[in-house]
């Protein structure tokens, strides 16, 4: 299916006529670039222009952490095991940071990491707000609100830290492995796409599940049910990610061919404070 989408993708761009050819798309494959890539300069022309599918991906992103938010304050069992809800769309976020990065590249995703948090810290904000403000007299789910939205400081400082870092460092390995990737044919696209998804997560998930457990839950669970805690999220989420790693790599085909984009990262910096798209 995969081939499928290429060779409609690839084949599309023979028959383009020369007039669009003289419009900023790189069409000579010896350079190492795919067809979808633009010239330097037709990208800082574009560098403010952002497409639909990006704004709806990014849309995506800030309700997928919004929505592990609350689902997090409920404890699932999966057979023996006991996670938190969070499990269920919290992945999401991380396969939607691969298909960005692996269309629109590294600096398009890194404002999207700054959005997700500033619009998770709103909503945090906004909640807690609500919580603190008394209820009226007829109210009677007081304490469900309060279970939900009165979020201890520590473990939403713990949440915001480790999903920052988690998802940059998500980023940044898909990003060097696209360009460590670069000379392989279109053919092999989808073997080197899944490595760098799978290596990416878990990297990602690592990261995140080292930095927000310690922090969150730390002298509250035995170290030794807390280092399982940990393992379990990794593993889970990991087997999460290459379960729909087949739509995953159908999605990210789709959108190379609809947007004619397939950023490689070069020459760029990779200081997350950097909120610009510049290089």
């Amino acid at each position: 299916m995969i081939q499928k989408w290429e060779k409609i993708c690839f084949s599309a761009e023979l028959s383009v006529p020369l007039q669009r050819k003289t419009q900023g798309y790189l069409r000579n494959l010896s350079d190492r670039r795919t067809p979808f890539n633009k010239t330097r300069t037709m990208k800082q022309n574009d560098n403010n222009k952002v497409s639909v599918l990006f704004m709806l991906f990014g849309t995506l992103f800030c309700v997928c952490l919004i929505a592990a938010n609350l689902f997090a304050t409920k404890q699932i069992s999966l057979g023996t095991i006991s996670v938190t809800g969070g499990l269920i769309v919290f992945p999401l976020s991380y396969i939607v940071n691969d298909c960005v990065c692996e269309v629109w590249g590294y600096r398009r995703m890194r404002m999207l990491i700054w959005l997700g948090v500033a619009m998770n810290f709103f909503f945090v904000l906004m909640g807690a707000l609500c919580d603190w403000i008394p209820a009226a007299p007829y109210y009677t789910n007081e304490e469900g609100f309060h279970g939900v939205f009165g979020l201890a400081p520590r473990v939403a400082a713990a949440s915001f830290l480790a999903f920052l870092v988690g998802s940059f460092m998500n980023a940044y390995v898909m990003s060097r492995m696209k360009l460590a990737d670069r000379g392989r044919s279109k053919e092999g696209f989808a073997r080197s796409f899944s490595l760098r998804a799978v290596t990416s997560t878990i990297a990602g998930e690592t990261t995140d599940s080292l930095i927000f457990f310690p922090l969150a839950l730390g002298g509250i669970v035995p170290g030794e049910a807390l280092m399982e805690l940990m393992l379990w999220q990794v593993v889970l989420k990991t087997v999460y990610e290459i379960l729909v790693l087949p739509l995953t790599l159908r999605v990210v085909t789709w959108l190379k061919c609809v947007e004619q984009e397939d950023v490689y990262d070069e020459d760029i910096s990779y200081n997350v404070f950097k909120l610009t798209l510049e290089h």
